[in-house]
């Protein structure tokens, strides 16, 4: 990975399929944001739900219909391209995952774009707190569970969770330190016994990959940006597109700026 790495070198990477897997660890000092695609018919119903649960779905942004450039998310962006992975739903089900929609681009589609966990791991970091999936290599751990979100319209479902394990001691510096940053989930949800929110196994995964729990370390839980996805099976919209859990769009938004002091 490369911290240093400014977002639109990575983005043009990203582009011209020189990176494919997750970007956690990527672009130091960046906002990083989760996707949704949305045809416009149902926009409204998807932005009243990211209102309504705004630990798992922190708005930082929305397109108008067919705009894929986002003015002020970041220097010669475009949506269709600037990922490293897709997921393409139909109805509801999960149908194929790409490196690039622009084939399956239209002028009714609406873009959100949601704040992201993998931006406070760089306060983490800061700190000098280990944040495993970082030092391990992967893409963080991510679980469904059974807590549920506020409905709104179509739009139900449980929230989806990442993990990252501390000592104790530094549980309580990591939510202190997240506490500063409410448009990219915040402090965490759950921390201690995952079958309180319904993991069963901690070393079985929804999404992304399992990381190593030292002697002594608890499980913390934040509120994770995959949970449209599973609103999203329960909605079935005809059309939607979604990053793939991990791969996220990389902004020219500077982290600082979400930080509440």
């Amino acid at each position: 990975m490369n911290a240093t790495m400014t977002p639109h070198e990575l983005r043009q990477k990203i582009r011209l399929g020189q990176h494919s897997g997750n970007t956690s660890g990527y672009s130091e000092g960046y906002v990083q944001c989760n996707l949704v695609i949305l045809p416009v018919d149902w926009a409204a119903e998807f932005l009243q739900f990211c209102q309504q649960n705004p630990k798992p779905c922190p708005l930082i942004a929305m397109g108008q219909p067919g705009e894929f450039d986002l003015p002020g998310m970041g220097v010669d962006l475009d949506i269709r391209t600037d990922i490293p992975r897709y997921r393409l739903f139909k109805d509801g089900s999960l149908v194929d995952e790409v490196e690039d929609v622009s084939a399956h681009w239209r002028d009714d589609l609406v873009v959100f774009l949601l704040g992201c966990s993998f931006s406070f791991e760089e306060a983490l970091l800061n700190d000098g707190l280990d944040v495993r999936n970082i030092s391990e290599g992967v893409n963080v751990p991510m679980f469904r569970t059974n807590i549920p979100c506020k409905p709104a319209g179509r739009f139900s479902g449980n929230t989806v969770v990442s993990m990252r394990p501390f000592l104790p001691v530094d549980a309580i510096r990591a939510i202190q330190i997240c506490t500063r940053f409410p448009s990219v989930h915040g402090a965490p949800i759950h921390f201690g016994d995952p079958s309180q929110i319904g993991i069963e196994d901690i070393n079985r995964t929804d999404f992304g990959d399992a990381v190593s729990l030292k002697a002594g370390e608890t499980p913390v839980f934040w509120a994770c940006g995959v949970t449209p996805q599973v609103a999203l099976e329960q909605a079935k919209p005809p059309f939607c597109i979604t990053h793939s859990p991990g791969c996220m769009l990389v902004t020219d938004l500077p982290n600082s700026r979400l930080a509440v002091m």
